[in-house]
């Protein structure tokens, strides 16, 4: 409740935060020290090339057990270390390992039946990485300077939400329908994760552009905020034309400055929340600043194993009828038997679904929100849900549009705007209506 009651009385906080990453889970771990830390456990100093190991007994280290390690550099701001084998893009079609590069302190734990190594740094140190993963450290200035704006706004509106104890949430509503959505302040051990599930946090290798670090300092301790509050400052891929509601996705709770807005200025639309329009619109590839192939604004927003995906404001995924079955008796765990349609039964503003009717030999069911619709329909997740659904014969044609959940920032979008010479402040305002700029620290 810290930021809030600073807010509240309308006064700067007077120190930097510090926050912990939880960067990977594995039984055995490889690391570098790349300059020299303290372990706090025993008092000695290491340096180089080191390994940790899940036992029974306790955390393996140097032929000793701990119960924790935490490895404190000497000299902050010249620390750095190397994690070997860090899993990126969990249960996403780019998922693969990387050796990364952190700032800070290093701790390991023990969670659950695995190790778990955590980074502890500063909230701006953090940032600088945070928007050179989340996009490519080439991005515009203004680009740069918006994502830093919501990367914090996000990073200390759900920190301070986890503090309430707000949990991932499941609700049955009916014996056929299941709806759920998940939150990212399930962390018992850390703030946040460093992979797609809270934000992109991929290590210091990826600033490579000065343009990072010159976007976190002259944004420095700048959120948004909507009356005395931070802003939960939501963001995706590619909204596909239309923002959406934050109520479609997540809980079921309505923030003014999360209204769907057309990513165009100027632009109008019909109501996207009828089907019919929906069709039309999702058939249409109409003007928008995420409507764009330019590989050169792509490569701001699109690192590269993100750049395999070619087609996102207007995609087609065709299944057998097969291919659904067995896709959607995977990943739901529930035997449909055959797959004989998809209903749609509600949508959002911007045409995403957020209850699909699924129609079986075997079982009928409604599922939502937008999310456990798109894990449902493919072997890693959806491009969005904003689709509609084609019957040829027995192939389900899913004719769709954008890239993520759309809620907030239009990655793409402000990409294009950036180039178009609209400066951060308007980007903002742009995708987060009635919200304002506040220097908190």
């Amino acid at each position: 409740m810290f930021i809030f009651h600073i807010l509240a009385k309308n006064k700067q906080m007077n120190q930097e935060p510090y926050i912990k990453v939880g960067i990977m889970s594995e039984l055995s771990i490889e690391f570098e020290l790349n300059s020299s830390y303290q372990l706090l456990e025993n008092e000695q100093v290491y340096f180089g090339k080191q390994t940790v190991n899940f036992t029974n007994k306790g955390i393996e280290f140097d032929g000793f057990y701990y119960d924790k390690l935490h490895f404190v550099p000497f000299i902050y701001d010249n620390s750095s270390f190397i994690l070997n084998g860090v899993t990126i893009g969990v249960q996403f079609h780019w998922q693969q390992k990387e050796n990364q590069t952190f700032k800070g302190e290093l701790d390991f734990i023990r969670e659950g039946n695995k190790l778990c190594a955590i980074n502890k740094l500063k909230v701006e140190d953090y940032l600088t990485s945070v928007i050179s993963s989340e996009m490519s450290a080439t991005a515009s200035l203004e680009l740069l300077k918006a994502h830093a704006v919501i990367s914090r706004s996000w990073l200390l509106a759900n920190i301070n939400k986890k503090t309430i104890n707000t949990k991932d949430c499941c609700t049955q509503t009916a014996e056929n329908e299941l709806i759920k959505w998940y939150e990212r302040t399930d962390h018992t051990n850390f703030d946040v994760c460093a992979d797609d599930h809270c934000q992109r946090y991929q290590g210091i290798q990826r600033i490579t552009n000065p343009n990072v670090k010159t976007a976190i300092f002259e944004t420095k301790g700048e959120v948004l905020v909507y009356g005395e509050k931070i802003c939960d400052a939501r963001f995706s891929k590619s909204c596909g034309g239309v923002s959406e509601l934050f109520e479609s996705c997540w809980a079921d709770v309505h923030h003014n400055y999360l209204e769907p807005i057309v990513d165009f200025k100027g632009a109008t639309l019909p109501d996207l929340s009828i089907e019919e329009n929906a069709i039309e619109w999702i058939k249409q590839s109409p003007k928008a600043y995420c409507n764009s192939r330019d590989k050169k604004i792509l490569s701001q927003v699109l690192n590269h194993y993100d750049q395999t995906t070619t087609d996102f404001y207007r995609w087609t995924v065709t299944y057998s009828q097969t291919e659904i079955s067995e896709i959607i008796q995977k990943r739901s765990g529930i035997d449909f038997g055959e797959i004989e349609a998809l209903i749609p039964i509600l949508r959002g503003p911007s045409g995403r679904l957020i209850k699909l009717k699924i129609v079986g030999t075997k079982k009928t069911m409604i599922v939502g929100k937008e999310l456990e619709i798109r894990k449902w329909l493919s072997n890693t997740h959806l491009y969005s849900s904003a689709f509609y659904v084609e019957k040829n014969g027995n192939n389900f044609i899913l004719h769709g549009a954008g890239w993520g959940h759309g809620v907030g920032l239009c990655q793409i979008g402000a990409a294009v705007m950036g180039e178009k010479g609209f400066n951060y402040q308007e980007i903002l305002s742009h995708y987060y209506k009635n919200s304002e700029l506040k220097k908190i620290y």
